[in-house]
């Protein structure tokens, strides 16, 4: 049997490379074809601007809280919750006063299997 242990592609915090994003770093900890996993911290008063993803993707907040609108919708996202994002559609992330970290995983070109249970957006 053979292990694969590989070192993840960013493991370091550093500022999201993406036009828009202010007050946000990230951690790429996986990254493949068909799976990608990332760690994103906001600061107060952080933003990812609105922008249509070419994957579906879920986040999940696991420290603090901020806001995400999807396809037009705004709602709080807090400590322990998830949103779902369909592909193509715009959507954003952002905190005003406590800081948020959360956890992105995309799929490209799967949908999730438990897309339609509870904490869903749009």
């Amino acid at each position: 049997m053979q292990v694969d242990v590989a070192a993840v592609p960013r493991p370091h915090w550093s500022p999201l490379p993406a036009e828009g994003c202010v007050g946000v770093e990230g951690k790429v900890l996986v990254r493949e074809d068909d799976f990608f996993i990332a760690l994103l911290r906001f600061r107060p008063g952080a933003t990812i601007a609105e922008h249509p993803g070419a994957n579906e993707t879920l986040v999940v907040c696991v420290e603090g809280e901020g806001f995400t609108s999807v396809g037009g919708v705004t709602k709080p996202l807090r400590e322990s919750e998830r949103v779902f994002r369909p592909a193509s559609t715009t959507h954003r992330l952002w905190t005003e006063e406590p800081p948020m970290k959360t956890l992105m995983v995309e799929r490209p070109g799967v949908g999730f299997p438990a897309r339609g249970l509870g904490g869903r957006v749009g």
